[in-house]
């Protein structure tokens, strides 16, 4: 792992960053094309400025020493109901949008990411955090500690 890297908080002025970033993520996962990638991104791009301004999503970057954005996660609180054993946290942490260019991937920057914004969720007493994960992402996220949940969806 090189430590020529720096991460830094996201800020409002990195929403294109991100917005890139979300859309090569599914486009490396071969998950839309870019009629749809174009349709999300009218859509994400909006949101994640409001998100990012109230903090509502946070996200973490990795600066190269030159000051280029190589790569991000992000993370969604948003709100909750309490469920046993948590009953006075109505909060959810969703970690998402975890991606590296191409040519600095291999270096640990996920990884870096990743356990930053579960630091960040332990220091404010969160008491899980959840993700969907790529299988590309999963071993990172196995080794990390993340398991398995009985989710279901039903697409409408």
């Amino acid at each position: 792992m090189s430590d020529d890297y720096i991460i830094r908080l996201a800020t409002v002025a990195d929403a294109p960053i991100i917005v890139h970033h979300r859309r090569a993520m599914f486009t490396d996962m071969g998950l839309a094309d870019s009629k749809d990638l174009d349709a999300m991104e009218v859509t994400f791009a909006p949101y994640v400025m409001q998100a990012l301004g109230n903090g509502s999503y946070r996200g973490w970057l990795a600066e190269t020493d030159g000051g280029r954005v190589v790569a991000g996660g992000g993370l969604i609180v948003h709100e909750w109901p309490a469920r046993p054993g948590h009953p006075s946290d109505p909060r959810r942490a969703y970690i998402l949008n975890v991606y590296t260019e191409p040519d600095h991937r291999k270096q640990g920057l996920a990884r870096r990411i990743v356990t930053t914004i579960i630091a960040w969720c332990r220091a404010e007493r969160f008491w899980a955090v959840s993700l969907h994960a790529s299988a590309y992402g999963r071993p990172l996220y196995e080794s990390l500690g993340f398991e398995q949940t009985n989710e279901m969806r039903l697409k409408l």
